[in-house]
């Protein structure tokens, strides 16, 4: 390796006084530098020097009120990741007392940082979910007073507007203990008990206002759910699934995807018939979005009770209404040998007669199987909706190779639709695919019964000849 690459052994070569003077040069022209340098000569001096100088600084950002645009947010994460690494990497192993603190006042100044910053991208918020998993291993080093600890979480959880506290029952289980968490759950109750503020003072057309944005029971509702979350997340790090699903209300129980949810959590305690109870007494005929959630649940307890039969049963309705891939796997897998064999040559044969085009050839892609995706194409290619670009280019990208004519007739799929729509934002796209449907032309010997590429082609002209921005992109 050459004596001139930058890394640690090189650079140690220059000694501490050439270093030194490059430090200052170089950190002449920025302030995240200096302020970098400044923590580890702190840190030097001790973590209590360190602590003093990073609680300063994070006084210094909620204070701070000025909109920080797209070209200072990558140096505002910096910044906001440098306070978390000192904290959790220099300070907590020396003083983890001190560094929960830090780390509990950083977390605070959550909201005002996002009051101020575009984080569309997510990159601040990485920061501070990624802070706040560092309580987990800070926390039970920490000399914390269980009861004050329980009030402390109590109040960063009750005003989570940003949702930057969420996780921190279950981050905080291991030190609350069995008491911190008892006082914790009676803070949540006695606030279940308080009556909401009623605002007597409010002018009647506020209150009719009101009542039109949330709806008359929106303030009760909300807290409702915001008492059940707590209650649920303790009763979870407690692993009292009694305690759990008794927030339910008889009405959440009849929800599908709650009583599979429910289902799974009586299982995982050996409880299979409570689960399956719980299943069949969900609502059978609405909640159709939460279907896959409740066949898993209902298999896996099938399988717990020892009804392999049944659960294969159930796998395999499963699969052809839903083409569910991983229930046929499984059904399949069950199976003895030559009898899976067969079994998925019915289920090809369900595959390409299944009434959804667009979801069997998912299927196809995804399990994979290009041969059956190919014969789905040719046989039901004027049902394929061209607007599904997404599902349509990457199963031409895949069907090309071996099977041209189907790559052909996906891409003459997405052209048709741009062009017949006028979708002028696509020509492009159509335009290259286009290209593609040529270049396949010498690979294909006969195209059957469809069009071969010069007819396809000369069809396109008559059709779209007026469509000249297309046609520039062509040539």
């Amino acid at each position: 390796m050459s004596k001139k690459t930058l890394n640690t052994s090189n650079l140690e070569t220059l000694g501490a006084e050439r270093l030194a003077a490059l430090l200052m040069e170089v950190s002449a022209g920025s302030a995240d530098i200096k302020r970098r340098l400044r923590l580890e000569l702190s840190h030097n001096l001790g973590a209590g020097e360190l602590a003093h100088d990073v609680r300063k600084r994070l006084v210094s950002l909620r204070k701070s009120s000025s909109f920080v645009g797209w070209r200072k947010r990558k140096a505002l994460v910096k910044d906001l990741s440098t306070q978390v690494a000192m904290i959790v990497e220099k300070i907590a192993p020396q003083e983890p007392t001190i560094a929960f603190d830090l780390l509990w006042q950083f977390i605070e100044i959550a909201p005002s940082v996002y009051e101020r910053v575009d984080d569309s991208r997510g990159d601040v918020g990485d920061v501070f979910r990624n802070a706040l998993a560092g309580f987990e291993d800070i926390a039970p080093r920490a000399l914390l007073d269980p009861d004050a600890l329980a009030l402390r979480v109590w109040l960063a959880v009750e005003d989570n507007g940003y949702g930057e506290w969420d996780g921190i029952i279950a981050l905080m289980a291991q030190t609350l203990g069995s008491a911190g968490l008892a006082r914790l759950k009676a803070l949540v109750e006695d606030y279940a008990a308080t009556p909401l503020d009623d605002p007597t003072d409010d002018h009647e057309a506020i209150h009719f206002l009101r009542s039109l944005r949330e709806g008359s029971h929106y303030a009760a509702e909300r807290k409702a759910l915001f008492v059940r979350s707590c209650l649920q997340q303790i009763a979870a790090v407690t692993g009292d699934t009694d305690a759990y699903i008794a927030q339910y209300s008889d009405r959440d129980l009849k929800r599908r995807d709650i009583a599979a949810k429910v289902a799974m959590l009586l299982l995982t305690n050996d409880r299979a018939e409570e689960g399956m109870a719980h299943l069949h007494g969900a609502d059978q005929d609405g909640q159709r979005s939460a279907d896959a959630a409740w066949d898993d649940a209902y298999i896996a307890c099938l399988i717990a009770l020892e009804q392999t039969d049944k659960a294969q049963a159930h796998r395999w309705a499963s699969f052809t209404a839903t083409l569910n891939a991983r229930h046929l796997r499984d059904y399949l897998k069950l199976l003895p040998d030559f009898e899976d064999v067969e079994a998925e040559e019915r289920a090809r044969t369900h595959i390409l007669e299944h009434a959804s085009i667009s979801t069997a050839l998912a299927f196809c892609l995804n399990w994979p199987d290009l041969l059956t995706a190919a014969r789905l194409v040719g046989a039901r290619v004027d049902e394929i909706d061209g607007n599904q670009y997404f599902l349509l280019t990457p199963a031409a990208e895949a069907l090309r190779a071996r099977h041209p004519i189907a790559a052909v007739l996906l891409w003459r799929k997405i052209i048709d639709y741009a062009l017949g729509q006028a979708r002028s934002s696509r020509y492009g796209h159509a335009a290259d695919h286009l290209a593609d449907c040529a270049l396949l032309d010498a690979e294909i010997a006969d195209y059957g019964a469809f069009p071969t590429h010069a007819e396809y082609l000369q069809t396109l002209q008559t059709r779209h000849e007026r469509k000249a921005s297309f046609w520039a992109k062509v040539r």
